[in-house]
């Protein structure tokens, strides 16, 4: 799962930003004075698989900014790149637990992720659910779906499109899929759908958010 989502704003519903948090574990109890009291950080104590318990920080880029640039004066034996999103899609931790930046109405706080119901991109057909990670995923979706060969190996996220449900992928549902799928491309807008879609999409992705082109 990408460190960031396309979600729908808990506020207004419109088209935000949900992004991991992460956590590094607190190496010293007598560092944990020092982490509970940083306003830029977020004790919590967590339990491993064996029962253990420990201390970590956790931390929100959404809200503070990028570590790297945003974290300073740490304790000795701790760099702010322990809180960087891996390279990977990976996380520090196993919980849905970030922040949600709406730029509709400005909202900005910690959100508890409820995936993929609060998935932005999704489209509901026959009792079933298809969505998608963020615009850059949806505008595949889109053209995988619009696509008479169905070839993944042509798309960013064909590991994505491999586990597409087969009810969305028939003659039936694809006009509906795509329509539904592009209006939420283009924001809700009255625009007339055709057969034009496919260079449509592509148009859209540079128009993209550059943090989401990765």
């Amino acid at each position: 799962m990408p460190h960031r989502l396309d979600v729908k704003c808990p506020q207004c519903g419109s088209r935000a930003e949900f992004e991991f948090a992460e956590v590094c574990r607190i190496k010293l109890k007598t560092e944990v004075e020092f982490f509970k009291n940083c306003d830029q950080f977020e004790y919590r104590q967590f339990q491993d698989s064996c029962g253990h318990y420990w201390h970590g920080a956790l931390y929100y880029a959404g809200l503070h900014g990028d570590p790297l640039v945003a974290l300073e004066n740490l304790p000795s034996g701790y760099a702010p790149s322990d809180w960087s999103h891996s390279k990977y899609l990976y996380r520090s931790h196993g919980m849905d637990i970030g922040s949600v930046h709406c730029e509709s109405c400005r909202l900005r706080r910690k959100h508890s992720l409820n995936w993929p119901s609060d998935a932005y991109y999704s489209v509901s057909y026959k009792d079933s659910v298809l969505w998608a990670f963020n615009r850059d995923s949806a505008c595949d979706l889109h053209d995988f779906i619009l696509s008479k060969t169905r070839d993944v190996s042509k798309y960013r996220w064909s590991s994505f499109l491999l586990h597409v449900p087969t009810v969305f992928k028939t003659q039936k549902a694809r006009e509906f899929v795509v329509k539904k799928l592009f209006r939420l491309l283009v924001g809700n807008t009255r625009q007339s759908y055709s057969n034009s879609f496919q260079g449509a999409t592509k148009k859209l992705r540079f128009f993209s958010a550059p943090e989401l082109k990765r």
